[in-house]
């Protein structure tokens, strides 16, 4: 929408003031006071005890505070300023924690004087017009980190705030691509399911290919449509329905916000949990004047957070990660050794080289890391580039020496977008919204377009005295490396995120990884690696206990002791129950005093008996795992018996005078002969689909090693590799995305099924000491080696890895047992 003179309306509430300001006047005050605030604060501690604080550097920010003051005021967006920073303050103010910032957001002063981010642009050479270009108008889009779990609660606050007819979320369409199309009209034409999924995984793996384009490409799909007739109307019918719309879902963390109810201004629509949601897509939205505002959830916001609340329960009261030391050499050192399994964004295998590689020693470096770890850097070897020279390898190369207050933090490599804008500025005369333009002209590669920079570049080179060829050398290395150019607001933010997560993991090991695993209760792979690095740190883990478990991971001295929460068929109502009881009348003495003292609604018999297989008793009952679960019944009905008599205020004859009760005695429980270890483990791992106390693999550590390829959590990390058009997904022998592995491990399950000839095959699920995967055997394979699927022995598999998807799958060509592998060593 646009007013009478084609400005764009944009349909915000109204930042309700109190103080008899403007909006505009209480913005410019409150942007003030905030600076103010942040000069006074920890984080300019070291700056204002300079001499030139006064004369030089608080100038700037003065400065650089009122242009950005002047630019938001022009455009008309302080009441977006103003309604942002409110709800993140009250976020805080309620202990929900918040990222320091995220895009290009974080490059704004007001921002950070305002509270909405918490990162100082100007030591990072951040431009706020990377956020907002005076000279092309379009609205400011802040997208900000929340706690993952408490972030509902600051969607609740604008919606109370605001009113909840003015307050939605934003649809979005799930549309039928080439595979998914292909899948649900198979599901109609009654193909059986592997069918349809063999058909499906024909079509190449690349983002956006069409039906079409995948039969041009793969030559099975085209011989299943010019032979089979019913694929081939399958095919038919998939490309016309191709593109549509197939179901409507809620955009995962969009909100609008209105002046008036949603109603007047669009359609609206009940989600399954009775949301209120906008029924036109975030685009057209934004088109009629509707305002997005992004409420994200961050995981390793709630990591960071459970962890303080560790450290500051058993360690350190006063403990804030906001006021850590950002330059600790033993972070960087821990960070340079490739040590970041668990840390934000550098943990995975290829990070852990780049880090490696590149050895940082400040923030600027992890900054640099984050941008050059994607494909086009990484392809182009600019990481390669960045390591020599940071390591005096190679030269620092500057085409003009005025380049370098813009390029030294990067060795004088171009790597962010930031540092585009700021060569046209000081080379060619543009203005940062000029530059702006420049920089997402290059984006689009368009030729037209460039010609006319690159002459505009030139000219304002020359006339500021540079050289002309080297100028335009110049623009052609900045159109080069525009292309992999990174938003470095966003990658500065980030990476203070990825050093307060490595702060942790290197001085509190054991709060970190209780943290962490809590956030990974669903993902048992995780589960699994994080608890193979916290034992390799030397940190123990203990299985679950009624008397230190909690709901998520706790921290026992320098121990974890496993959540309860963690436990299949335990939920979070008697884990609440088992709390209470514990607080209230002191620590079970034993699992008969456990079924005393807990409410059975909560706790009941099917809760206990996982408890019991789980270990969950082990330290405060004397009999043993099988003789409980065998007297459960026993005991369970003798503890409700005891509760009903104390509610009903009756005492047994062994209560009075202080005689000892040993009416517990009178059940002549019959001790069982316990189960051995490999049951133990068995049952931990159905229960909480890890092991635990144990693995069966545990010491045989050494000789997988020997063995195999590489570990399977290693498989997981290798970069994905597309397969080359005309190859069967079976694999070829000259298939890159096809790679010759053994691993070592078990089978933990083993699922047959019948080819479309009748044929047995197999997939089964295979596991070592540091995760799974997924192992396909064909019909010719199964026939060769099903006697030997045997589960849960230890096994060596030999066989192809499927590179060119993700996850990756193997796919079996022989099996032999590790007893007979390591004897022929």
């Amino acid at each position: 929408w646009e007013d009478e003179s084609g400005k764009q309306i944009y349909l915000l509430p109204t930042f309700e003031i109190d103080t008899g300001e403007t909006e505009v006047e209480y913005f410019i005050r409150m942007a003030r006071e905030g600076l103010q605030e942040r000069f006074e604060g920890p984080h300019f501690r070291e700056l204002v005890a300079k001499e030139n604080w006064e004369s030089e550097l608080k100038p700037q920010y003065l400065e650089r505070l009122e242009t950005e003051i002047g630019i938001i005021k022009q455009m008309g967006f302080t009441g977006y300023f103003l309604i942002v920073s409110d709800f993140i303050k009250w976020a805080k103010s309620q202990g929900i924690p918040v990222g320091p910032g995220r895009g290009s957001g974080a490059g704004s002063l007001v921002a950070y004087a305002l509270s909405i981010t918490n990162v100082d642009p100007l030591p990072y050479n951040l431009l706020f017009e990377r956020f907002i270009n005076p000279e092309r108008i379009s609205m400011p889009d802040f997208d900000i980190d929340f706690c993952q779990d408490r972030r509902q609660e600051v969607i609740e606050y604008v919606t109370k705030k605001y009113g909840e007819e003015k307050v939605g979320q934003i649809i979005t369409f799930g549309t039928l691509s080439a595979k998914a199309v292909l899948r649900d009209v198979a599901r109609v034409f009654a193909l059986p399911y592997a069918e349809s999924d063999t058909l499906a995984k024909l079509v190449p793996d690349e983002l956006g290919i069409e039906l079409q384009e995948a039969i041009d490409k793969e030559p099975k799909l085209k011989e299943l449509e010019d032979n089979d007739p019913k694929i081939r109307r399958i095919l038919q019918i998939s490309k016309r329905l191709e593109g549509l719309n197939r179901h409507a879902g809620i955009h995962a963390a969009g909100v609008i916000i209105t002046d008036e109810p949603l109603v007047n201004y669009c359609p609206l629509y009940r989600g399954a949990k009775g949301e209120q949601v906008v029924q036109f897509d975030k685009d057209f939205s934004e088109k009629i004047g509707l305002v997005k505002f992004d409420f994200l959830g961050l995981k390793t916001l709630t990591v960071i957070s459970n962890a303080e609340k560790f450290i500051r329960r058993d360690l350190k009261a006063d403990f804030d990660i906001e006021s850590i030391d950002y330059n600790d050499k033993s972070v960087y050192s821990l960070i340079s050794s490739g040590d970041t399994i668990g840390v934000f964004q550098l943990e995975s295998s290829g990070m852990q080289d780049l880090c490696k590689r590149i050895k940082p020693d400040s923030i600027d470096d992890i900054t640099a890391i984050n941008a050059l770890y994607r494909p086009g850097p990484m392809g182009s070897g600019m990481h390669l580039e960045f390591a020599e020279i940071k390591h005096g390898q190679k030269p620092e190369v500057y085409i003009f020496e005025e380049l370098k207050p813009v390029l030294k933090d990067t060795y004088g490599i171009i790597v962010y977008q930031e540092q585009v804008m700021n060569i046209a500025r000081l080379v060619a005369g543009y203005t940062l919204g000029q530059a702006d333009m420049l920089r997402r002209a290059m984006g689009k590669k368009k030729a037209e377009e460039m010609a006319y920079h690159k002459e505009i570049f030139r000219k304002g080179a020359v006339e500021r005295g540079f050289d002309e060829e080297k100028a335009i050398h110049l623009f052609d290395l900045m159109e080069k490396f525009a292309e992999y150019g990174f938003n470095k607001s966003h990658a500065v933010a980030y990476s203070i995120v990825a050093y307060q997560t490595a702060y942790l993991k290197r001085y509190y090991p054991a709060q970190f990884f209780a943290a962490l695993l809590g956030t990974e209760l669903s993902n048992k792979d995780k589960i699994t690696s994080y608890i193979t690095e916290a034992k390799e740190m030397g940190i123990n883990i203990l299985p679950p206990d009624v008397n230190e478990s909690l709901w998520l991971f706790n921290v026992i001295g320098d121990t974890i002791r496993f959540g309860l929460g963690a436990i299949k068929g335990v939920g979070e109502g008697a884990v609440e129950e088992i709390v209470r009881a514990r607080t209230e009348h002191g620590p079970f003495t034993s699992f008969i005093d456990f079924c005393e003292k807990v409410n059975h609604k909560s706790v009941n018999k099917r809760v206990m008996e996982s408890l019991i297989k789980v270990g969950a008793f082990d330290n405060c009952e004397t009999y043993n795992r099988k003789t409980l679960l065998e007297n459960l019944e026993l005991i369970t009905s003798f503890a409700e018996k005891k509760q009903e008599e104390k509610m009903m205020g009756q005492t047994s004859l062994f209560d009075m005078g202080g005689a000892v009760d040993t009416s517990v005695d009178q059940l002549h429980i019959q001790e069982s002969q316990e189960w051995d270890d490999k049951q133990k483990l068995m049952m931990e791992a159905e229960l909480l689909g890890i092991y635990v106390s144990g693995h069966p693999l545990e010491k045989l550590g050494e000789i997988m090693k020997k063995l195999s390829s590489m570990t399977i959590a290693e498989i997981h990390d290798l970069p994905t590799v597309p397969r080359p058009d005309g190859f069967s997904p079976r694999g070829n022998d000259h298939d890159p995305s096809k790679r010759n592995m053994v691993i070592t491990g078990m089978i933990t399950d083993i699922k047959t099924i019948m080819t479309k000839k009748g044929d047995k095959m197999a997939i089964i699920g295979i596991e070592d000491l540091t995760s799974k995967i997924e192992c396909m055997i064909f019909p010719k394979t199964y026939a060769e080696c099903h006697e030997q699927l045997i589960a849960h022995e230890p096994l060596v598999f030999h066989g192809t890895v499927n590179l060119s998807e993700d996850p990756k799958k193997f796919f079996l060509s022989k099996i032999t047992h590790l007893k007979d592998e390591s004897d022929s060593r």
